[in-house]
């Protein structure tokens, strides 16, 4: 019997092969999707007693807990949070740092994409990771409630993926916050008011895990304390919370390595500090080698603004870290010498000019190039005051403290931008015409006191942007009124590429040609020098209204600060997801000036 040879088409052979190597590459996404997780948490805000600085005092926290509670997924999960809020008055939460691919409803910042929780209500937040890994942070986005109002993220790697850094014995958790005296929305409501017209607050104190530690006021017993073992390797998901104040940070007779800044992993850096802006999240191994014995762990201010002296340990954070086993000591722990002083710029420059991303197969980077780019925006981030002239009419207040970005001092609509863009509103409550530009030019780097530099005007500006638009943007600071100081500048709904930072005027064609694109950092929170600049790159690829601004709370509270509205795509995959069904209403008056006094509200609450 004649054997019959089985054939088969070339046609057939080839349409099998794409299809079997298109399984290769999406059987691992596939099975990522397949164990990724959905968590429930419960937020229950509400005014708690604390004594601090030899001070009692009712504080807005979260579960009764400064700070609060930390949440923990891994890449990929989708986290809800439903937030209940039994204080006085309204606030949001933002999850600082995930993108929330297109669903900016949840992303939290009051009045550009929701209205506050209001007193006695609840809402539930969807957090989608994605891309993010590491530590990032909670917080809320209401005027400054954010002091008392925050937490950690910890991301870790999806399962079946690891660090890609030896796995760490343990981890610890270290959020640096502002202490105030006093009650805190009453001190800010009145630095606001016209009739008022004074600086904000300013800290007492600082604190590492809410506590100051043994070098302030009636702190001795209650410094935060860490025991370690010997020869182990710890995880430090160190958070900056705090409301104004970048940090050097340092542990006596120990060095750091710092592997991820704001979610994503760097390159390794080892250092005996790291310095962390308000607003930035850092992952940092730390090897228990030293001696057994007690040792301060101690975050000292980094002073930008132009001041002659000051006590390099007067306001330092200090948080102790103890070593387990048999030994006795008599001595206080020891201080960490080699933390920089408070005043010193060089430090901290050499410090952020070393973070790179790790930039490997397993982790990637895409730096737009030049020809990529479709928007280029210089922005001017300015001190600046308000005054009135008669063109102006009889309602305007004349006001000595504002900010502002191309010379536009943000203003708060009284309802959601994003829902009223879903809605097709634009006036009158936001306008489309944000200046790529400021509107003159001139030394932005020498002290200016002229009225035609240091008055501004107030808007609500977006700036409208393509899907999939590529953006660079040059932020400038300016030394307008003698003001200049470093400002750590965040972008909602995406993370970007931190090409440069450098001194003086930014000259284009000077300061490009020092551009890193190989492998620069990739974060959503980065400084522009006091009297600098900062180059980033990011592709609108995320539609929404997403806000950006400094994240030095008085910055942001006095007009520093827009927002973008990025289109969509036109495609199912690339538009914004429609809203909740339900959503906080912003009908609700939560202004402190509408409601009960505190003092009324405490007794109420009482009986």
């Amino acid at each position: 019997m004649k054997s019959m040879k089985s054939t088969t088409s070339p046609v057939l052979m080839s349409t099998q092969f794409l299809e079997f190597a298109a399984l290769i590459i999406i059987l691992p996404l596939f099975i990522s999707l397949a164990r990724a997780e959905v968590h429930y948490y419960d937020f229950i805000v509400k005014e708690v007693n604390f004594t601090r600085l030899c001070e009692s005092k009712l504080m807005l926290v979260v579960n009764e807990s400064y700070p609060g509670p930390a949440i923990r997924a891994r890449k990929g999960d989708t986290i809800y949070v439903n937030v209940y809020n039994q204080g006085f008055y309204g606030f949001t939460i933002h999850w600082h740092g995930v993108k929330q691919p297109r669903n900016p409803w949840f992303d939290g910042p009051e009045y550009v994409t929701q209205c506050p929780i209001s007193p006695g209500t609840n809402f539930t937040y969807q957090v989608q990771l994605t891309t993010e890994e590491g530590t990032l942070w909670w917080h809320a986005h209401s005027d400054w409630t954010r002091a008392s109002v925050h937490g950690a993220i910890v991301i870790l790697p999806a399962l079946g993926t690891t660090f890609p850094f030896p796995e760490p014995d343990e981890e610890e958790i270290i959020v640096f916050g502002s202490w105030y005296l006093g009650n805190l929305k009453e001190q800010v409501d009145e630095c606001l008011d016209p009739a008022t017209n004074s600086n904000l607050p300013i800290a007492a104190g600082y604190t590492i895990n809410g506590r100051l530690g043994d070098f302030s006021p009636c702190s001795k017993n209650t410094t935060y304390r860490r025991k370690v073992d010997y020869d182990k390797t710890y995880l430090l998901r160190i958070v900056n919370a705090n409301i104004d104040v970048e940090f050097y940070f340092a542990i006596a007779e120990h060095n750091l390595t710092v592997v991820g800044l704001d979610g994503s992993y760097t390159k390794p850096i080892n250092t005996g500090y790291i310095v962390i802006a308000p607003g930035q999240t850092m992952d940092v191994l730390l090897n228990t080698n030293s001696a057994l014995g007690s040792y301060y762990m101690v975050g000292r201010e980094y002073i930008s603004a132009t001041v002659d002296t000051v006590s390099d340990s007067a306001n330092d954070a200090i948080a102790i870290l103890e070593y387990n086993g048999n030994y006795t000591t008599s001595e206080a722990p020891l201080f960490p010498q080699q933390i920089p002083s408070s005043l010193s710029q060089t430090d901290a420059f050499n410090f952020y000019g070393n973070i790179r991303s790790l930039a490997t197969p397993e982790y990637p980077i895409n730096v737009p190039k030049e020809s990529d780019i479709t928007t280029k925006m210089y922005i001017t981030a300015s001190a600046n005051a308000l005054y009135c002239t008669p063109d102006l009419g009889p309602s305007c207040v004349n006001i000595s403290f504002a900010a502002s970005v191309n010379n536009i001092s943000w203003v708060n609509p009284r309802e959601s931008i994003l829902q009223a863009y879903y809605r097709n509103i634009s006036e009158p409550v936001y306008e489309t015409d944000f200046p790529d530009e400021p509107p003159t030019y001139f030394n932005f780097t020498e002290i200016a006191m002229t009225l035609d530099r240091v008055l501004t005007v107030q808007g609500t500006k977006v700036k409208v942007l393509e899907y999939n638009e590529t953006v660079e943007m040059v932020f400038q600071g300016t030394d307008v009124m003698g003001g200049s100081v470093n400002h750590p500048m965040h972008l909602h709904g995406h993370s970007f590429y931190v090409l440069g930072f450098g001194f003086g005027d930014f000259l284009a064609e000077r300061d490009s040609k020092g551009y890193n694109l190989i492998d620069p950092p990739y974060v959503t929170t980065f400084i522009t020098p006091k009297n600098g600049w900062l180059t980033i790159r990011f592709v609108a690829n995320n539609p929404g209204v997403w806000f950006w601004h400094c994240h030095m709370e008085r910055h942001l509270t006095w007009g520093m600060e827009s927002a973008f509205i990025v289109k969509n795509g036109g495609t199912t995959e690339t538009n914004m997801l429609g809203p909740p069904a339900i959503l906080p209403s912003c009908d609700v008056p939560l202004d402190s000036a509408t409601i009960l006094s505190h003092a009324e509200l405490i007794k109420n609450q009482i009986e």
